[in-house]
């Protein structure tokens, strides 16, 4: 129960609606309790008027028929009270940890992800958070009148015979019992099958993301049959998992009609005896008939209770890991709050550019994913304001290493790196992220419309401003083309425009965000030349005025850049200007003469670099 208290406890500013349950609870629990007494009198009442021994029957039973309706029907408004306050409570609680979730998630490291499913990231969100808010919205409006019904039967019992008492009181640590020694190997049982539910509903929302690469390679259903077989797996699970459950609540049942045996026996004795009237023992067999139900009932919060506790360990688990260490104040205390977060949506400003210092500079930086694997290793280079810098290097030589660490989504092992003249160490991720513009290889756009994606880094843009950097990215004609203009809703990921409308979105988007500092990440590699040609006319009005960080896929795009830097395995091996390094000999003078041989493996050693020339079987 300590995950379940823990998650409450998160969530304290819902006491109001914790307290109204319980209040509501406990009037139900009275309304209930009454309903025995007044079938009692009614039946001692018409007891006696059978035998003579009462007059004036008639109108007692009646007013005592009145007595119990309403008590029913007040019992049905309190518990439909409660039941409104428990939803809105369970519903607000799931706000609360959603929020905390999805805040937590977006505070985590990059490197968190370099080892997630992002399919498994969301099933796991909704297969906890519906479990926990399951157990409690079903212990919110049950448990609490339970237990009070216990207790006043309890009571009521001790006072007209304690043994009936002693009977009911051998009932329950029985019963906990039997349920105790069925939890810990359901737990096990149930955490294979959510692993099963993970794998399955992760792979299913990686194959319905990219549903035109599976057809493409008629991968089908070889996609179906790996998640009929995880589903499989669930029932396979299951099975042994009922049987035990199901075995030990028939144990449970058998004991509970024991003990109820006895208890019947004793108050038919006593009646007979006449120690009790008939009323009495009618009275009597309803109030323990009332506690048979929530020890019933207990079979079924406990078993949401268990799947509530396995859901939290792994809604804890993602809770528990370690922040990016400069996370967004307002992520942090989203994380922390106990209630619907009040979030600062101001973005951050770039930063002020240091006088005389280059904009970016590596010094003897060193970075490893993995401890003891370094990826890059002793870089060291520097970019002035204004400079076009250029990386080439074979794939895997740790270009995009430094460009994650340019967007500060890791920080460096060793070395120092300075943006802007500030050093990293002293900047939170949001100032780093603010500072540098980006256009990947993958647009990565959002569903919505194209004003909102291009607005995305700069929420608050007017109409003009949109369209001026529209027409500056050459988006302005197309986008207009459309029947909706800028309110076109172009579909997840942008799905309705072709590759390179969404590559002309993502320029406009880069250039209204006006960052000092841009990253180009092979920003036309997917396209056709016809669209590249006219990305890049956009690109080329991005760079003006910037300091620029290039990942090339063609040699001709990078022969007017400042600076040319290869990379080979993760070290730098050239620095230098275009001019310098054609002559110089080295690899970027290597992959020049290679761009005029049409011999298959030339073209196979330009293709490592990621470079696709003019003429070759890939310019297409």
């Amino acid at each position: 129960m300590k995950p379940l208290v823990r998650i409450v406890r998160g969530a304290a500013a819902l006491w109001p609606y914790y307290l109204a349950i319980f209040l509501t609870a406990v009037a139900g629990a009275v309304l209930t309790l009454i309903s025995p007494f007044i079938i009692r009198e009614a039946t001692n009442t018409i007891v006696d008027a059978v035998s003579g021994s009462s007059t004036g029957a008639l109108r007692t039973v009646l007013w005592l028929a009145v007595a119990l309706f309403a008590a029913d029907a007040a019992r049905g408004i309190v518990a439909n009270i409660g039941g409104y306050f428990g939803d809105v409570m369970v519903a607000r609680l799931r706000q609360v940890l959603s929020t905390r979730y999805f805040a937590k998630l977006l505070a985590l490291p990059q490197g968190y992800y370099d080892n997630q499913v992002t399919g498994t990231i969301i099933a796991r969100l909704d297969r906890s958070i519906m479990n926990i808010t399951q157990f409690l919205q079903s212990f919110s409006n049950n448990f609490f009148s339970m237990i009070l019904q216990i207790v006043a039967v309890l009571v009521i019992t001790a006072f007209y015979y304690w043994p009936l008492t002693i009977l009911l009181l051998i009932l329950f640590p029985l019963y906990f019992w039997l349920t105790a020694l069925t939890s810990k190997r359901w737990q096990k049982f149930e955490k294979v099958k959510n692993e099963h539910i993970d794998v399955a509903n992760g792979r299913f929302s990686e194959v319905i993301g990219q549903v035109k690469v599976t057809k493409s390679f008629v991968a089908e259903t070889r996609e179906l049959a790996s998640f009929a077989h995880h589903y499989r797996g669930i029932v396979d699970t299951t099975k042994p998992q009922s049987n035990w459950w199901h075995s030990m609540d028939t144990a449970r049942q058998l004991a509970m009609a024991a003990a109820f045996f006895g208890i019947h026996c004793v108050i038919f004795w006593r009646t007979l005896s006449g120690d009790f009237t008939l009323g009495d023992m009618v009275m009597l067999m309803q109030l323990v008939t009332m506690s048979k139900q929530p020890v019933t009932m207990l079979s079924w919060i406990v078993d949401t209770g268990q799947r509530a506790i396995a859901g939290s360990a792994d809604y804890y688990k993602v809770m528990e890991e370690d922040l990016e260490p400069t996370a967004n104040a307002s992520l942090v205390k989203a994380i922390e709050a106990s209630d619907e977060p009040t979030l600062d949506l101001d973005t951050a400003e770039p930063l002020d550019v240091t006088p005389g210092a280059p904009v970016f500079d590596f010094q003897h930086v060193g970075f490893e994913y993995e401890e003891g694997k370094p990826v890059v290793t002793d870089i060291t280079f520097t970019a002035p304001e204004g400079h076009k810098v250029a990386l080439v290097g074979e794939s895997g030589g740790g270009k995009s290493t430094l460009v994650n660490l340019l967007l500060g989504l890791y920080r460096p092992n060793s070395g120092s790196m300075h943006i802007l003249g500030h050093d990293v160490r002293d900047l939170t991720a949001a100032e780093i992220r603010a500072s540098v513009g980006v256009v990947f290889q993958e647009p990565f756009l959002f569903s919505g419309t194209i004003r909102e994606n291009i607005a995305y880094g700069k929420p608050g843009a007017t109409e003009e401003e949109i369209l001026e950097v529209a027409k500056r990215a050459n988006a302005h004609d197309f986008i207009m083309a459309f029947p909706e203009g800028y309110d076109t809703i172009i579909g997840e990921r942008g799905l309705k425009l072709s590759g390179g409308q969404k590559q002309r979105v993502s320029v406009a988007r880069a250039m209204l965000k006006d960052a000092p500092i841009l990253v180009l990440d092979e920003a036309t590699s997917a396209l056709d030349t016809k669209s590249e040609r006219v990305v890049q006319a956009g690109l080329d009005e991005l760079m003006k005025d910037r300091t620029t960080l290039i990942i090339a896929h063609r040699l001709s795009t990078i022969a007017d850049v400042d600076t040319i830097i290869t990379l080979d395995h993760g070290r730098v091996v050239e620095i230098g200007t275009p001019a310098e390094l054609a002559a110089s000999g080295g690899i970027y003078a290597q992959l020049l003469a290679l761009t005029q041989s049409s011999a298959k493996e030339d073209r196979e050693r330009l293709k490592r670099y990621g470079f696709i020339e003019p003429g070759s079987e890939d310019d297409e």
